[in-house]
């Protein structure tokens, strides 16, 4: 699906979606599956459609969400498409009228049992641990998503076909996973890739004859399109880590400034428009182009350092010309900026720059940008996207073990506070590093290695899949909220509110304390269930 670029990028890029469809076409998430470990056969309500994206607004059609099965709340029955692995909760509309009233959802996680479907009472009594105010809204969410990365389908490569499919379904399925709707795609090299390349490392072809993403159909592209088998409506956007190093004055992958001269800059805005060009003869639609990852961050693996000025000159005189006379209507962001010193200066001088400004669709921000990307005079009715989760095990820090990522509980609860923290402070969409890696999680970074963490590992030697922690804390949030959804308010408690574009309320917690009866009070009810210790719940009603 194309979207209408203009409106669609100034919501968000995804926030048109959810309207495009009626409420018959959202995810189906009424009534309560079987809580399995992670990859079981499961059970779910009669009815779900496992592979359907109907909270994307696709409307009608079996494979794109119309559920079409029996019940609405309710436990048993085998599910279509093989079954809800995750023990998610299923569930089913009738297709026509109105859907069913929903009972509702909970599910929760704990170090020592994650996603766990649970039970909420409705109660008269009792103190509220979180109040929901859904009449004080922010920003309109947008979605979540991840980034494709070469490493993330080498590992995915020694499994079976059946535990490859599980993976892409835990990421991108809206019933059975986490129903990411956003894919980063690096533009050449990133840190993941298997090895460093550009798609032109002929030296000095301003003319970009020799430019091929050849290299991409090895791994990159094979995984994008696995994805699209399972929600073919992702919106997809690209970043380098580098140009091409005939490009940079050092000549080389890592570090190095972009040469600074009309022919190279106007060769650049070429290379990444026949990036997007490329893609779209693969069926890989690119909806925004973020012109440099890290732009004011050297580093031992592909990168390249701009200044604000060189920034404003290529956007206003380069890119975005070059992006109209070839007709590319591929947003372009100021992203990703990470360094909130060196990094926000590039973002103040660009929106300072009436030509650059006037072709910034958007903004992406990562890393060290969390207390400061507020304070740079934003346009706050373009998009806002949080685009790099941290990775964690950071060699900076004492105690890590760089020989393998822990991917543990407390990397999770790091990941909520991030999550929680970006959100609050006005992202419209959220974006996950790593998907996928081997249990090691080793970067190209021979400077100072680095073994990252990732939502899901493969173990290569096993050849075993293995859900993370922090994959469940995405998926806390990204399965329930739909895109068009508003971030309400809530008070007491760690936690986020959302209300859906149907009506319905998300709510997520987290419990730094013990296990506990919690009350969750929305829409004029006060919600009771079971909170596990070091632990999420997720509670959708309607």
């Amino acid at each position: 699906m194309k979207l209408v670029r203009e409106s669609t990028i100034t919501l968000g890029l995804a926030l048109l979606v959810a309207a495009c469809g009626s409420e018959s076409g959202s995810t189906p998430r009424d009534g309560t599956g079987g809580s399995t470990d992670p990859g079981a056969s499961g059970t779910t309500a009669a009815g779900a459609d496992a592979t359907g994206s109907g909270g994307l607004g696709s409307g009608s059609g079996s494979s794109t969400g119309s559920v079409s099965g029996s019940g609405g709340a309710g436990t048993g029955g085998s599910s279509n498409a093989g079954g809800n692995p995750e023990g998610g909760a299923g569930g089913s509309s009738s297709t026509g009228g109105e859907p069913p009233v929903q009972e509702p959802v909970l599910v929760t996680s704990s170090q020592e049992a994650y996603w766990q479907q649970g039970e909420v009472t409705e109660v008269a009594d009792g103190n509220a641990d979180v109040t929901v105010d859904d009449s004080s809204t922010a920003q309109t969410w947008a979605g979540f998503g991840g980034t494709f990365n070469e490493k993330g389908w080498e590992a995915l490569s020694v499994l079976s076909a059946d535990d490859k499919e599980r993976a892409i379904k835990l990421l991108f399925d809206a019933v059975d996973g986490a129903k990411f709707i956003y894919g980063r795609i690096p533009i050449g090299a990133s840190d993941y890739a298997t090895s460093r390349y550009t798609l032109n490392d002929k030296a000095n072809d301003t003319s970009m004859e020799s430019f091929s993403i050849a290299r991409d159909k090895e791994k990159l592209i094979p995984y994008i399109k696995a994805a699209m088998a399972v929600n073919p409506d992702i919106h997809f956007w690209g970043s380098p880590w580098t140009p091409p190093p005939w490009m940079k004055d050092n000549n080389a992958y890592d570090r190095g400034n972009m040469k600074d001269n009309a022919a190279n800059l106007d060769a650049y805005a070429v290379y990444l428009a026949k990036f997007v060009e490329a893609y779209g003869k693969e069926g890989i639609t690119i909806e925004a182009i973020h012109p440099q990852n890290e732009p004011g961050f050297p580093q031992d693996y592909p990168s390249c350092l701009w200044t604000g000025a060189l920034m404003a000159k290529f956007i206003g005189s380069h890119l975005g010309p070059t992006f109209e006379e070839r007709g590319v209507d591929a947003a372009i962001f100021i992203g990703t900026m990470s360094n909130s010193q060196t990094d926000g200066n590039i973002v103040k001088t660009v929106i300072s720059n009436a030509a650059a400004k006037s072709y910034v669709k958007g903004y992406g921000f990562q890393w060290g940008m969390l207390d400061t990307f507020s304070g740079l005079g934003l346009d706050k009715s373009l998009a806002i996207w949080q685009t790099e989760h941290k990775c964690g095990n950071y060699p900076w820090q004492s105690g890590t073990n760089q020989s393998k990522a822990p991917n543990d509980h407390a990397y999770a609860v790091e990941s909520w506070g991030l999550l929680r923290d970006w959100i609050k402070k006005g992202v419209n969409a959220y974006s996950a590093w790593n998907m996928v890696l081997d249990t090691v999680g080793r970067s190209l970074d021979t400077v100072r290695p680095w073994a990252q963490n990732a939502l899901l590992t493969v173990d290569v030697s096993a050849k075993k899949l293995n859900p993370t922690p922090a994959y469940y804390v995405f998926r806390h949030l990204s399965q329930y909220v739909d895109p068009g959804a508003k971030v309400v308010a809530t008070k007491g408690g760690d936690a986020l509110a959302f209300k859906n574009p149907d009506g319905a309320i998300v709510t997520v917690l987290y419990n730094s304390g013990a296990a506990k009866k919690a009350i969750v009070a929305v829409g004029g009810k006060k919600l009771q269930f079971e909170l596990p210790g070091r632990g999420w719940a997720t509670v959708n009603w309607k």
